[in-house]
C-alpha cells in the first residue's frame, strides 16, 4: 500500500493573523484561500514539501456542531488543548530565534526531551499548540 498524508486540518479564528504566522513567520506558501460568509479556509504548504498541505479552517463551519460544542471548541483552542501540529527543522535554534523575534507565544524553549527528541513549542494565533522537532 502506498499512502501519504495529503492534507491535515487545523482550526483558526482570524485569517489575517493565520496568514501572518504561517506564511510570513514560518515561510509556508498560500496554496488556496476561500472565503464564505465571513469565514476563511486557507490552504498552506511548505515550498520544499509539495503535495502535503495544511488547511486552516473555521471551527464553527460544520453545521453539525452545536452552539455548546462551538463554545467548548473555542475554550479548548484558547487553552491550546484542541489541536496540535508537530513540525520539523534541521536547525531548531535558528528557527526558535526567528519565532521568538517575531513575537509568537512561546510555550517551551528548545530542550532535549528524555525520550530522545530536541524540540520547542509555541502557539499559533488561534491558540493551537505547535511543537517543532529538530531532525538531523
Amino acid at each position: 500500500m502506498n499512502i501519504t498524508i495529503h492534507s491535515a486540518f487545523l482550526p483558526h479564528h482570524d485569517h489575517k493573523e493565520s496568514l501572518a504566522f504561517y506564511r510570513d513567520t514560518l515561510g509556508f506558501e498560500v496554496l488556496n484561500e476561500v472565503g464564505y460568509d465571513g469565514m476563511y479556509w486557507i490552504t498552506v504548504g511548505h515550498p520544499d514539501r509539495p503535495g502535503a498541505s495544511l488547511v486552516l479552517h473555521p471551527p464553527a463551519a460544520d453545521p453539525g456542531v452545536t452552539d455548546d460544542e462551538r463554545r467548548t471548541i473555542a475554550e479548548m483552542m484558547a487553552k491550546g488543548t484542541y489541536a496540535i501540529l508537530t513540525l520539523a527543522t534541521p536547525d531548531l535554534d535558528a528557527t526558535f530565534a526567528k519565532l521568538e523575534a517575531s513575537g509568537v507565544d512561546i510555550v517551551q524553549e528548545p530542550i532535549d526531551q528524555p525520550y530522545g527528541i530536541r524540540d520547542c513549542a509555541v502557539r499559533d494565533p488561534a491558540g493551537n499548540l505547535i511543537r517543532i522537532n529538530e531532525v538531523r
